[in-house]
């Protein structure tokens, strides 16, 4: 089976191909448009997407050397993710499969980075059950896997991810966007002691996060400091906040370790890149004897290759979207799962 995979749920279009489960190639166009905003402006967006789509899916087609009618299905991005970005894939998705008279599926974005863990490593997609710390912009979720489709909701984030923490973080700090990154390289040489900011949610029941807090702490921290004190201790305040932001994902995910009882530990999204979480995972699983996976930082942030994984394994399983589906911004796979009480 070979699947085109399109991703248009955001500022980047991305095609990717997926052969018999197998990356064959896999295409991002970055919209470096909205950086002059400090953030992603949708009507901007979506007219990028409009311009880039047709020359994406060429290039992933030529890159992964098939023809067109050499497809077998195609996945698209349905939802979240902004209105106007999404319609661009999923009518081109739709339009493409009509005429190619193949099957087409919907994927949901959060779910396409639940199986970006098995791009560059298919046989880690052996049927055993795992758990997903998936951690990007919008959502924090921890997630009990058993397969496609069979995903339960450990814990969520109750108001701000961590992304969105560290987005506003850092504009508070008067970083640029994406926050995350910017606060990492503003934390290069810093003393992640200097502040101790608070850890929301740490030692409490379930496996449930929170973010908004510590946001706050924050600002109410800055308050309190002169600008010069501030630019002076910049590296410190940063190293500070996002050793708060770790600590509290690396808390929530053990504590899903300790309840559950399994020792295949996947991790995913954006957030994934961040070195400092990277650091963190591995000395705790290797002192765990923990199966620890997390994607090449390529495959962290938004891609069409984990959309065209997904895709794969619904339309292998006879999965099927109909061609009245609609776009989604609002989804939530988190909402339309079922739940697991974890306790002591």
């Amino acid at each position: 089976m070979i699947v085109l995979g399109i991703e248009s749920s955001c500022d980047d279009t991305a095609a990717a191909v997926v052969a018999e489960g197998v990356l064959r190639s896999n295409i991002v166009a970055t919209q470096l448009d909205h950086v002059l905003y400090g953030g992603v402006v949708p009507e901007v967006a979506s007219r990028i997407h409009e311009q880039y789509i047709v020359p994406v899916v060429a290039q992933a087609l030529a890159s992964a050397a098939i023809t067109i009618r050499e497809l077998s299905g195609i996945a698209v991005t349905y939802g979240p993710g902004l209105a106007g970005a999404l319609v661009v894939g999923l009518n081109f998705a739709k339009g493409l499969a009509q005429a190619l008279h193949i099957p087409f599926i919907g994927v949901d974005h959060m779910e396409g980075h639940l199986w970006a863990n098995f791009l560059k490593n298919p046989a880690a997609n052996d049927g055993s059950p795992f758990i997903c710390l998936l951690v990007s912009g919008g959502h924090t979720h921890l997630w009990r896997v058993e397969g496609v489709g069979q995903y339960t909701l450990l814990g969520r984030s109750l108001d701000d991810a961590a992304g969105e923490a560290f987005d506003k973080g850092a504009r508070l700090l008067g970083l640029a966007y994406p926050g995350g990154p910017a606060i990492e390289t503003a934390a290069r040489e810093g003393n992640p002691q200097y502040v101790d900011f608070p850890r929301p949610m740490r030692g409490t029941e379930g496996c449930d996060f929170s973010f908004s807090g510590l946001k706050t702490a924050l600002y109410y921290y800055l308050k309190r400091q002169s600008s010069t004190d501030i630019g002076n201790n910049l590296r410190h305040i940063a190293a500070s906040y996002q050793l708060a932001v770790v600590d509290c994902l690396m808390d929530r995910l053990q504590r899903a370790v300790q309840l559950t009882g399994l020792s295949r530990v996947f991790v995913a999204g954006g957030v994934a890149a961040n070195a400092l979480l990277r650091h963190r995972l591995d000395r705790w699983a290797g002192s765990q004897k923990l199966t620890l996976s997390y994607p090449p930082l390529e495959f962290c942030t938004d891609n069409a290759a984990m959309i065209a994984l997904a895709g794969s394994a619904h339309l292998a399983a006879g999965d099927r979207s109909s061609l009245d589906l609609e776009i989604s911004p609002n989804l939530s796979l988190a909402d339309r799962a079922s739940r697991g009480h974890v306790r002591d």
